[in-house]
């Protein structure tokens, strides 16, 4: 009896009591409306009173709430009174957000429908049964009470034993209405997963917002390896040069040093310019983060490798979005070439800016003998070929048979940057 008794009242079926009674409330002013209504039809009908013409204004009033929970925020209010009061399990998700699409609002409506409908007959039954069940429960032992119920009670029923069923029977009233308001109760529980989970364009939506981050970690992360992998490389074979001759050539030690000067402070503006995006969870499409083709001259001047350099067209002319992804481009190409090319040897770079794509083509000798797997290796040119395909480009890369390494890009100068994804 304990665990029945438990189901009926205790906290998660008080919660969803309250629930409907909410739903209850919600449905006066619609209610009141189809009082309205039936009045008009039935003059001489008293609405509060007559059962049918109860059942009526009812009638009247569902339709009414359901083309009002047709409105977006009608979803956000019906969710948090769910997650609140309905004792739902953590592992049945409700919908954040407004209903923007059809489906969302229709069965955002229907859940709305069925919450005040239930909530209504609920609180109806809790105001009518609660005070008659009391009563009936007190016969035995208010004789003005007793005295007020005889002249309704049929004559079959006037007899002393029926006092003594009367205790009980008020109880049982008591528990039937408990049955009722958890068996509503259940049943909302049971649909607020359906009617106020999310739709299937809620589930599009969600998996786009989670493409658009891993976009833009995947863009940081991109240009955290252009920049600092490309000043870190730089940085770390002019140092080692600078050690050998620093003796011998103290005039080419301090030209190193100087040039690791430059491109640390360089490196730490573009890092200070990455993490500013990542503290505002992103950039704009289109807009581009560090520098672009102008800024050429100054990587080639401080790269760490020689550099033969020309250009068909003018750089300035590239719109903002590509000149940033080819300067980027060249910078891992030449990164590539100062880790992996053959010491010593000039890097050609030639720019080719015509009306419709810009063409960059890097070319760097190969060092003897096979080449020497690197661990932890191979993101640059992934980032290369992302960069491309964000501005619908196409990249490519690998040994010559004159020994040479060519890593070419082709990117278009009239399409717009496309998603990050």
């Amino acid at each position: 009896m304990t665990p029945l008794i438990g189901r009926l009242l205790g906290r998660r079926a008080r919660l969803r009591w309250l629930h409907l009674i909410v739903g209850g409330a919600l449905l006066m002013p619609y209610f009141l409306v189809g009082t309205v209504f039936v009045g008009l039809y039935a003059p001489d009908t008293n609405v509060f009173t007559s059962l049918p013409a109860q059942l009526a204004a009812l009638a009247c009033a569902l339709p009414m709430a359901a083309v009002t929970a047709l409105l977006p925020t009608a979803r956000p209010l019906s969710v948090a009174a769910a997650r609140a009061l309905c004792g739902l399990a953590p592992d049945r998700p409700l919908a954040d957000g407004p209903g923007r699409s059809r489906q969302a609002r229709v069965r955002c409506s229907g859940w709305f429908t069925l919450h005040v409908g239930l909530g209504g007959v609920i609180s109806g039954m809790t105001l009518a049964l609660v005070p008659f069940a009391v009563c009936v429960m007190g016969l035995p032992f208010l004789p003005a009470l007793r005295d007020s119920f005889v002249p309704h009670v049929p004559p079959a029923l006037d007899r002393p034993w029926v006092l003594v069923l009367a205790p009980p029977a008020g109880a049982a009233m008591l528990l039937a209405l408990a049955g009722c308001a958890t068996a509503a109760g259940a049943l909302l529980a049971g649909r607020a997963p359906v009617l106020l989970g999310p739709t299937p364009d809620d589930r599009l939506a969600a998996a786009e917002r989670r493409a658009a981050d891993l976009a833009v970690r995947n863009r940081l992360a991109r240009e955290l390896h252009d920049s600092v992998g490309h000043a870190l490389s730089a940085v770390t074979l002019q140092a080692g040069a600078a050690r050998r001759v620093l003796d011998s050539d103290p005039e080419f030690a301090r030209r190193a040093l100087t040039a690791i000067e430059e491109t640390t402070r360089r490196t730490v503006g573009e890092l200070d310019a990455v993490l500013g995006l990542l503290r505002q969870g992103g950039e704009g499409p289109g807009t581009p983060a560090g520098p672009g083709l102008e800024a050429l001259g100054g990587l080639l001047a401080r790269c760490g490798v020689p550099v033969r350099y020309t250009a068909d067209g003018d750089p300035g002319t590239v719109p903002g979005p590509v000149s940033a992804e080819a300067y980027r481009i060249v910078q891992e190409g030449l990164s590539n070439a100062l880790r992996h090319g053959a010491p010593g040897s000039p890097v050609r770079l030639r720019v080719d800016v015509g009306p419709r794509e810009l063409g960059l083509v890097l070319d760097s000798a190969l060092p003897p003998g096979p080449p020497v797997a690197r661990p932890g290796g191979g993101r640059g040119l992934t980032g290369i070929a992302e960069r491309a395909l964000l501005l619908g480009g196409t990249t490519e890369s690998g040994p010559r048979d004159d020994g040479v390494w060519r890593l070419a890009a082709r990117l278009p100068l009239d399409t717009p940057v496309k998603e990050r994804r």
